[in-house]
């Protein structure tokens, strides 16, 4: 697995999102990466864990690696085709919409993004840009505390909350149905690799508890609704 150090890597790009940011590139052969600078280190390995839970459920991201400053997130530099949700197509948002259980279930408040510009899409498919808002932070780095709980409270909120403005844009006309599909996602992964994950990428036995506890709330949210 390669470890960045942008110490020894040139930069060539500027800060995209809100994070202190930059675009480097290696000179071998020209690899490009985006690395944000955050709040602490406890930010960076709740980023980097998030990403690894949103690849156990199968919901694309952006490819991340690791970095050897422990408060450094990098991804692999991509061209995409659409950055920001206001130019995508039907099927695209349709596309969006399946990966909704898997951001409540994270809590990642930011799957929209401010400007609807955390979902993009690279070679046709969908993409989460940005996961620094899942877990235990906010995308700038404010711990959430109490709001990430055992409740997936988020099933509601990324639909129906007016500040959250791009979220509400994509995820309100889902039906019925499409919640559901999008909660199966997340219930259908099993307990031991949710704990696994957890584990072996920094993530305490107490946060593996929180997740399964939330997997059980979007279990029982189905049990509601038949």
């Amino acid at each position: 697995m390669t470890t960045l150090d942008t110490a020894k890597l040139s930069r060539v790009g500027g800060q995209l999102g809100s994070n202190p940011a930059g675009v480097y590139q290696d000179g071998n052969g020209g690899r490009r990466y985006y690395v944000k600078t955050l709040e602490s280190a406890a930010h960076a390995r709740n980023e980097w864990l998030a990403a690894q839970l949103y690849q156990l459920a199968g919901a694309p991201t952006l490819r991340y690696v690791t970095t050897s400053a422990p408060d450094q997130i990098a991804t692999e530099w991509i061209v995409l085709e659409k950055k920001c949700l206001a130019h995508f197509t039907d099927s695209e948002r349709e596309q969006a919409r399946q990966w909704f259980g898997v951001h409540a279930w994270t809590a990642n408040w930011d799957a929209a993004g401010f400007n609807g510009d955390n979902q993009g899409v690279a070679g046709g498919q969908v993409l989460t840009l940005d996961v620094g808002g899942a877990l235990a932070f906010r995308a700038q780095g404010d711990p959430k505390g109490k709001a990430f709980g055992i409740r997936v409270d988020e099933l509601d909120v990324l639909r129906r909350d007016d500040a959250n403005p791009h979220a509400v844009k994509l995820f309100a006309a889902m039906t019925p149905v499409q919640i559901e599909q999008a909660i199966l996602v997340v219930v259908r992964i099993p307990d031991d690799e949710i704990r696994q994950v957890v584990l072996a990428n920094g993530g305490s036995p107490e946060l593996a508890d929180k997740m399964l506890a939330r997997k059980a709330d979007m279990a029982r949210r189905i049990a509601w609704n038949e």
